[in-house]
């Protein structure tokens, strides 16, 4: 890999390690395609939090967003995500698993 690819790949990671950020994915992961309004519920904070978080995301690639008038909806863009966070979330849960024998 080059050097820009690497950097590329730490700030994908980078915009993987707040947790606001993943209950945000995991919101879209789950339901689709949702609005600001209904990230922000489905994620437990408010609008401005869950714009500001969704444009880090999407500036990161990681949403897309499709605007319908004033509202702007927003979608997982890449479907391999869901193969990353299915792959930590199975690595946390047995290292939790395993520290409670």
């Amino acid at each position: 890999m080059t050097p820009e690819l690497i950097e590329e790949a730490a700030h994908r990671f980078a915009l993987l390690g707040d947790p606001t950020r993943l209950r945000i994915l995991h919101a879209l992961m789950e339901r689709g395609e949702l609005s600001v309004g209904e990230v922000a519920d489905a994620s437990g904070t408010s609008r401005f939090n869950a714009s500001a978080h969704l444009n880090r995301l999407a500036l990161g690639g990681l949403v897309a967003r499709r605007p319908a008038g004033t509202t702007h909806y927003y979608r997982i863009a890449d479907r391999r995500l869901s193969d990353v966070c299915d792959w930590i979330c199975s690595a946390v849960k047995e290292q939790a698993l395993a520290l409670t024998k």
